[in-house]
């Protein structure tokens, strides 16, 4: 069984500190004068991807967004994605893992943690260049190192993800009527989902794991996303068994078993359910 690739922060690229890793650099300094093609893969770490100037195409999870000025993507580890910039592109690409950052401050956590369930938003121009001065600032932290500037890059992400809040639109987050608490618990299952569906399938688990009944949590997905709990789990089954279709070429009766799959004819006919065609028709069919 073969696994998605996985690109890690590179040593010659990362900060050296005992904390976690942490990488900015300006696009145009990793482009170097040429397009850049990555094909699907994903990472083991948080991506930023904020773009000032240039065109290309950016694929999450199998959803196309169109690279133009003024965009910015955040993708979670995980994600699986494939990138193409042309080589005129300017901006920043910020690379960090949840020991470098991760906010402990209630507030700025809630605010990073809506910033990462959000993996696309373009930005009005006024507003991007607040957020490319606070990218700006952390790049400038990093080459100088004077003294405290771990904490002044910190510093510096927490104001990055107050401002990408405030301009992100994503109509599968929470409704602006909903209480903090129901979409603090929401973003909780997301998380959950994402990090168990191969191994945990039932509500009722997931209703455990949050401490919450099986009433209260479908009144909180139905509450934010108009779906319940068991929807909710099944789209997640499928974005990793496409995830696997596309990124790896393993056999469907192996993608079957990773996702905890013994008969893989029902795991075909779930599949063709929700998606309208097969898993094989599925990896031949997409472009």
């Amino acid at each position: 069984m073969k696994t998605i690739p996985i690109r890690y922060i590179a040593d010659t690229h990362q900060q050296q500190i005992t904390d976690g890793r942490f990488s900015i650099r300006s696009i145009s300094d990793v482009l170097k004068g040429k397009d850049l093609i990555h094909d699907l893969h994903k990472h083991d770490f948080y991506f930023i991807l904020a773009v000032e100037q240039g065109t290309g195409v950016h694929e999450i999870d199998f959803v196309s967004y169109d690279v133009q000025d003024g965009a910015i993507f955040i993708l979670r580890p995980g994600q699986v994605h494939q990138l193409r910039l042309k080589a005129d592109c300017t901006g920043y690409l910020l690379e960090f893992d949840n020991s470098f950052y991760q906010p402990k401050n209630s507030i700025t956590e809630q605010q990073w943690r809506k910033a990462t369930g959000r993996n696309y938003c373009q930005v009005e121009e006024i507003r991007f260049k607040r957020l490319h001065t606070y990218l700006t600032n952390s790049l400038n932290e990093l080459t100088l190192k004077q003294e405290g500037y771990n904490e002044a890059i910190k510093a510096n992400m927490d104001l990055f993800f107050i401002e990408f809040v405030r301009q992100s639109q994503n109509p599968k987050q929470p409704s602006a009527g909903i209480t903090t608490y129901i979409q603090e618990r929401y973003e909780q299952l997301l998380r959950l989902l994402e990090a168990n569906i191969t191994d945990v399938k039932s509500v009722s688990e997931y209703a455990k794991l949050l401490n919450l009944s099986l009433y209260q949590l479908n009144a909180i997905t139905k509450a934010s996303v108009g779906k319940t709990t068991a929807e909710l789990i099944n789209e997640q089954i499928i974005l990793e068994a496409k995830r696997y279709l596309l990124a790896t070429p393993n056999q469907i009766k192996d993608i079957a078993w990773h996702l905890g799959y013994e008969d893989t004819s029902y795991f075909i006919r779930f599949f063709k359910n929700h998606t309208g065609q097969s898993p094989d028709a599925f990896r031949k069919n997409f472009k």
